[in-house]
């Protein structure tokens, strides 16, 4: 008689109810990377910790937000506070400027004034604004914005024809803060210099030079332009870092004023009121 062998009871396999997946393609992907790639990546996440630190609080764009926010203090020393204006500011309340417009608890007493730039654009608010800084009692001044697209006589012909200074406006100002790259600087400085000694023959004064510091040094350091009397512009910090002489700062151009809706640029005055009326187109002869 035939006996088959007994056979072993199979085990029954009891399903988890959690189903074990497997790793998709990106978590494989990243498990067989190399380990310098592991550094390379923590170094990046680092570098753009870096980087964002920088830009929000050490760089002009941080000191600019600090300084929203009140936490750029104003220089100290000086009591004769300007401002300068374009288009950009919209419609001045030029009453509530003059009663309540203080900077430090000092009143405004000038005002620059976009008047053109290049050789074919006059600033839209121009005329209105130049006349009512005067009736409101504020010195005013008109500057003219430099364009790499127009020779420096075109330019400085185009601002004398829609700029009309009188005996105790501030000298007319060229704002220079950009030169064409076809152009070498000898070619530039000598264009500069048109516009300048053009329009010093025209008013009898020596225009002034508005730039930042930097550009001065690199473009603009040669000593003919240091007869000019300089505004420059440097924001967020205490003091000035230009070694040679001043006459005007701007040091801010996160201001706020009554009167005047959103942020306008702040200015100060190196030296007395007096000085600065003596400064005036028909007053540079006074003892």
């Amino acid at each position: 008689m035939n006996v088959t062998p007994s056979r072993k009871p199979r085990k029954r396999t009891i399903n988890s109810p959690v189903r074990r997946k497997n790793p998709n393609v990106l978590v494989r992907l990243l498990q067989k990377l190399p380990g310098w790639v592991w550094w390379l990546g923590g170094l990046t996440v680092v570098g753009v910790y870096i980087a964002f630190f920088y830009y929000f609080f050490v760089s002009p764009f941080g000191f600019r937000w600090r300084a929203l926010y009140g936490d750029i203090s104003y220089p100290e020393g000086y009591e004769i506070h300007g401002i300068d204006i374009s288009h950009y500011q919209g419609n001045i309340d030029w009453e509530k400027l003059r009663n309540y417009g203080m900077i430090e608890k000092c009143p405004v007493r000038f005002v620059m004034i976009k008047a053109t730039e290049g050789a074919s654009k006059l600033d839209s608010k121009f005329n209105d604004n130049f006349y009512q800084a005067r009736e409101y009692g504020f010195m005013r001044g008109a500057y003219h914005f430099w364009s790499v697209y127009s020779s420096g006589r075109a330019q400085a012909e185009y601002f004398l024809k829609h700029v009309k200074l009188e005996d105790g406006d501030l000298p007319p100002v060229l704002d220079v803060e950009h030169k064409a790259k076809t152009q070498t600087d000898e070619e530039f400085k000598q264009s500069v210099l048109t516009w300048l000694r053009l329009v010093e023959r025209k008013y009898g004064v020596k225009p002034i030079i508005y730039t930042y510091y930097k550009f001065k040094l690199k473009y603009l350091s040669d000593p003919v332009f240091d007869e000019y009397p300089y505004w420059i512009a440097h924001y967020y910090v205490d003091k000035v870092e230009y070694k040679g002489k001043w006459k005007f700062w701007q040091h801010t151009d996160c201001g706020r004023l009554p009167g005047i809706k959103g942020y306008v640029d702040f200015n100060i005055y190196n030296g007395s009121y007096y000085d600065l009326k003596r400064l005036a187109i028909g007053h540079q002869d006074e003892d």
